[in-house]
């Protein structure tokens, strides 16, 4: 899941070395935290126009991550 994230976030900025993800532990509900750290720069670049492109992303990751029997939440920040 992490390498899937990796790979959408890098295709999208300009500086693929600042780009970023830590992974927290499993929540309470099973949910699996990823944390997107992107350069300030490419920010724009990943939340898109009215945040489409962050919710596209989010919604790739749930939908790999549900074909895992996985839950998966991501934060971009």
């Amino acid at each position: 899941m992490q390498e899937l994230l990796l790979a959408v976030a890098r295709g999208l900025v300009e500086n693929k070395d600042a780009v970023q993800v830590t992974v927290d532990p499993a929540r309470d509900d099973g949910a699996i935290v990823y944390h997107l750290t992107v350069a300030e720069g490419d920010m724009g670049r990943v939340i898109g126009k009215q945040g489409r492109i962050a919710k596209a992303i989010r919604v790739v990751v749930r939908a790999a991550a549900v074909r895992q029997g996985e839950k998966a939440v991501v934060e971009i920040g």
